[in-house]
């Protein structure tokens, strides 16, 4: 069986819509790797994630063409708790992902293992690897309704792992965290890749981030792939800014120094990084 996500010409259009939000995508994704996607506002960043999680056509309706695969198996023919385990999605606004119906922060991330019905045992050791994972486990006892925002989505994406999916998919999750959240999301995704071995599809705005954890980089326009690559070289591309997509600030201070005149070292780029 083929292991890893696999788009082949997906294209979606939602029930009602008079235009196509994504237009023959093809996207892989393999475990313990961290495919970036950008691309400017409305180019299908956020359908892109419903549709690799499942949630396009099988919840929100709509309708879909070409093939999406989950370590070969069709999404379509997959049910909705199957999808759950295999593929966890994590929305921009992670307080809307919380149960709001525990007292804890401990509670929160063993609500979804209850609900699988598994012993209380394994629930325990769900949420300790969990929190693990992301480095939280002092917040284990905190009211998660008390939490700062980055610590509240590092909440939800515990939440997610303690339900053990292969692949994770984050649709800007730091879109409204300051810097010091910021860091500690992208410090967590990074050290999840590497520990847990999870695939992770990450549309992000931020392209440093990007830049700091992922693999590969994604460039939609108007529902297309633009163009996509290795993200060192993707997000290097001139391109990027004519498609409404900011370069890393290593990049634009690379083209600043290389504009006046000045010569860009090695030393220079390891020193200032």
């Amino acid at each position: 069986m083929s292991v890893g996500i696999r788009l082949d010409g997906v294209s979606y259009r939602y029930a009602g819509a008079a235009a196509t939000s994504l237009r023959n995508v093809g996207l892989e994704l393999e475990p313990g790797r961290v495919v970036g996607v950008v691309g400017a506002n409305e180019s299908g960043k956020s359908t892109l994630c419903l549709v690799v999680a499942g949630l396009a056509p099988a919840v929100i309706g709509g309708r879909l063409e070409g093939s999406v695969r989950i370590d070969g198996i069709e999404t379509a023919a997959m049910r909705p708790h199957d999808l759950a385990q295999r593929c966890g999605l994590l929305s921009q606004n992670a307080a809307t992902q919380l149960s709001g119906t525990t007292a804890t922060v401990f509670e929160e991330v063993g609500f979804g293992p209850c609900n699988l019905g598994l012993p209380v045992a394994d629930v325990v050791q769900r949420v300790w690897a969990a929190l693990g994972a992301v480095g939280i486990e002092s917040l284990a006892p905190r009211d998660p309704a008390r939490l700062s925002g980055g610590q509240g989505q590092l909440v939800a994406i515990a939440s997610i792992l303690a339900l053990r999916p292969r692949y994770l998919v984050l649709d800007e999750p730091t879109s409204e965290l300051d810097p010091a959240g910021t860091k500690l999301v992208a410090e967590a995704l990074a050290r999840i890749a590497r520990d847990t071995g999870a695939g992770i599809l990450l549309v992000e705005h931020k392209t440093d981030v990007l830049a700091q954890i992922a693999d590969e980089v994604v460039v939609l326009e108007r529902g297309a792939v633009a163009f996509s690559g290795p993200a060192a070289a993707v997000l290097a591309d001139p391109r990027l800014v004519e498609l409404g997509v900011e370069s890393p600030a290593a990049v634009r201070l690379e083209r600043a120094v290389r504009t006046s005149g000045l010569e860009w070292s090695a030393a220079l780029a390891k020193a200032l990084s």
